[in-house]
């Protein structure tokens, strides 16, 4: 029997709404003070979600825009905490979601790659010796002592994403990274993860390309409105989705 990899048991996400993010303090306190203050507005973005994911894996997860998967992939990789249910991970987990979330702006970009590799759980000392191919593949070799904050968003991205693809992690979490940088760097990190997809890395996906998920993924789920609405087989999963929004 194959080992589970990731296991999500009734998982539940409630978010404060974007308007709730935007309102200020002085008006907070102010209605506080006036009697006029009401709790601020959430919205349940993930409801009762299971999904076991078994070691090697490949599964693309697939949905309208704010059905829930990036957020997914953030409470998977430990970077939202869910607001009932559990999650259990098994094996280092490098989740390219946002790339480059992680970095201290004001260090420069070798601390930085002993930084992130540390929060991955690796360490320092083999951090350092991986220091030459990450500046390497990220094409800033001579950025090596630039703080973060010198660099374009685009390099941050580049260096998020060779960091995360240098170590070797048992899972890899993807949300449409493949838009990295220019062509010739697109086809270098697709060529990276396809390195990925042949070997026993656990991997999900999210994407908006239909044929690259029924290509190369094994499995599918659907999410809608928070909700699992279909999971199985990739071809299947993504033909009913298909015919839905059509």
């Amino acid at each position: 029997m194959t080992e589970e990899a990731i296991r999500l048991d009734k998982v539940s996400l409630w978010r404060r709404t974007q308007e709730e993010f935007s309102y200020d303090l002085k008006k907070t306190v102010l209605s506080f003070f006036e009697g006029k203050y009401k709790q601020p507005a959430k919205k349940l973005v993930l409801d009762k979600i299971d999904v076991t994911v078994k070691k090697g894996e490949k599964i693309g997860i697939i949905g309208s825009n704010g059905a829930g998967k990036s957020t997914l992939l953030k409470v998977i990789s430990g970077i939202l905490q869910p607001t009932s249910g559990a999650v259990r991970v098994r094996g280092q987990i490098a989740p390219l979601i946002e790339l480059g979330a992680g970095f201290d702006a004001d260090i420069s970009v070798m601390d930085n790659i002993l930084l992130y590799g540390v929060l991955l759980g690796f360490s320092r000392e083999e951090m350092r010796e991986r220091i030459n191919s990450i500046l390497n593949f990220a094409e800033l070799e001579e950025y090596r002592l630039v703080p973060v904050k010198g660099l374009s968003s685009g390099m941050v991205a580049r260096l998020g994403f060779a960091i995360a693809t240098d170590v070797q992690p048992d899972i890899l979490i993807l949300d449409e990274v493949l838009s990295v940088g220019d062509e010739s760097f697109k086809n270098k990190c697709q060529k990276r993860i396809g390195k990925f997809w042949d070997s026993h890395v656990t991997i999900l996906i999210v994407s908006h390309s239909m044929e690259f998920i029924q290509q190369s993924c094994e499995k599918a789920i659907w999410l809608n409105k928070g909700s699992i609405e279909l999971s199985g087989d990739a071809r299947e999963v993504v033909g009913t989705y298909l015919k839905s929004i059509n």
